[in-house]
Parts: C-alpha cells; structure tokens; sequence
C-alpha cells in the first residue's frame, strides 16, 4: 500500500463530497434524478407548508436575480386565482428547478429545496448514501492522528448531514467535527477557506482540502487571484484513494496557496 502524508502543519481535513467520499454516479444517477422525477409532486404534497414556502420564496428571489439570463423561468407570485394559480406557481417552479439542474447551477435556493426532498426519502427509506471503501477507514485514521475532520461541498450542510447519517455504512455523522456549504463561500472562492478557518478557530496554512475537482497546471484555477492564500488542496483523480496517513512530505501535495493534481495517482492496497 502507498503510504502518503500531509504537511506537518495540518491539523484540519476539510472534505468534498461528490467524487471524493460519494462516488459521481451515485450522485448523478440517484441523487439528482430523484429530485427532477419526484419535485413536482414534492410540492404539491408539501405546498401549503412553511418551509415549503420559504423554499419557493427562495427559488423566486433566485430567479429575479436570473432574469437577465438565456432561458430563465421566472417564478409568479399568487394572484388570487385559486387552485389554477396553485397549479401554475408549481408548474413554475418545476421548471425553474429542472432549468437550474441542467446548468449543475449551484445555488443557495436549488440546494435548498433538494436538501428537504432528500431529507423526506432518505427518512422514509428510499435511498440510502453510497461512499467510497476507503472514506471511513481514512476519516477513523486521521481522528486516531488527532485531526479534527469536516465537510465542505456545495450541497447544503442538511444534505451532508442526511447523506452521513443514512448511509450504506449507517450513520457516521458523529466521525466530523462540523459541515460548510454555498452559505459560507464557493469553493473557488479564497475568502471562503479564510472564513471556514476562522469558524474553526484555525489558520488556513493548518487546512488540507481534498476534492476530486481537476486544476490548471498553474494550480490557481480553484483560487481567486491574486488574493490567494496559505491552504493546501490535493485533487482525488481516479482510481482514488482517501488513506491518507502521516509520514513524509507527500511528493504530489503543494502548498502556499495552491493546488494541484496528481503528478502520480496512488491506488489504494498497492
């Protein structure tokens, strides 16, 4: 087995979801999917609801705010007009959500609303979340080290915590000191990591963030420039492995600010 490491000065892992604990296809042939076939009559189930509300209050700001957009669904507020006005704010919003997912639009509103519809399948059953065989071996590993462990992926912190705690390894949410989203910054966003390590109590030089998320050669892509700052980040190429354990300086990890891909991807068990 490949024994690989991370700087000395890292106390934090700061974990993505999709393609570096969740394998893509579980995210895209089972997540997403269950919210374009089923949001519809999510809403009509849910639509006098408050939260339901405050997910399409959130969806109509959104789609304001894209009114300047190619093929932009605005979302009407009620007219008065009955069951008929019902029908037509739902349709609306159903169009509105299928039109965001076929951008892979991030938004605060669309996590939102999908963050609630996962929430009632996996409580009900339907589905349960799939991760890598290494994913919770490696998060036991590094909280052995003495390292604290969190999440940061552009689902909601409601999503993250129902996809660890309804999963195919059964609930590990008590393996992760805490969980940020879109709330706190993009990732591609510097000022996102200096508010995370601020919310921990940390500096970012002590932060070590792995995505499976691919850079440019010059490992500025996920920063802002030229407000980059001290943080390291390491790219989970594929076949991936989060084993992780701490020896020597890893030779593929830079630090300083940037992030970079794999010069050799290790595999685990070799």
């Amino acid at each position: 087995m490949v024994v690989l490491s991370v700087p000395a000065e890292v106390t934090v892992i700061l974990l993505d979801i999709e393609g570096t604990t969740t394998p893509i296809a579980f995210v895209k042939d089972i997540l997403f999917p269950y919210i374009e076939d089923h949001v519809k009559e999510y809403l009509q189930t849910h639509w006098e609801e408050e939260e339901c509300q405050q997910d399409v209050s959130l969806l109509r700001k959104q789609a304001e705010e894209d009114a300047h957009l190619d093929g932009a669904v605005p979302i009407p507020a009620a007219s008065g007009d009955g069951e008929d006005d019902r029908e037509r704010m739902i349709q609306a919003v159903v169009d509105n959500v299928c039109w965001q997912m076929s951008l892979d639009r991030k938004t605060t509103a669309l996590k939102q609303l999908q963050g609630h519809m996962w929430r009632a399948a996996f409580k009900a059953g339907l589905m349960k979340a799939e991760f890598f065989e290494d994913v919770v071996p490696a998060v036991r590993k590094w909280r052995e080290a003495g390292m604290k462990v969190y999440v940061y992926s552009s689902g909601s912190v409601e999503a993250q915590k129902l996809l660890f705690g309804h999963s195919t390894e059964g609930d590990v949410l008590e393996l992760f000191d805490g969980h940020f989203d879109t709330k706190i910054g993009h990732k591609v966003e510097s000022e996102s990591y200096r508010k995370i390590a601020s919310s921990i109590g940390c500096s970012t030089s002590n932060i070590l963030f792995l995505t499976d998320v691919t850079v440019g050669e010059d490992g500025t892509r996920s920063l802002t420039v030229p407000s980059r700052i001290c943080f390291h980040c390491a790219t989970m190429g594929t076949p991936r492995s989060l084993l992780f354990l701490i020896s020597a300086p890893c030779p593929w990890l830079l630090t300083h600010g940037s992030v970079c891909t794999p010069r050799a991807r290790p595999r685990y068990g070799e």
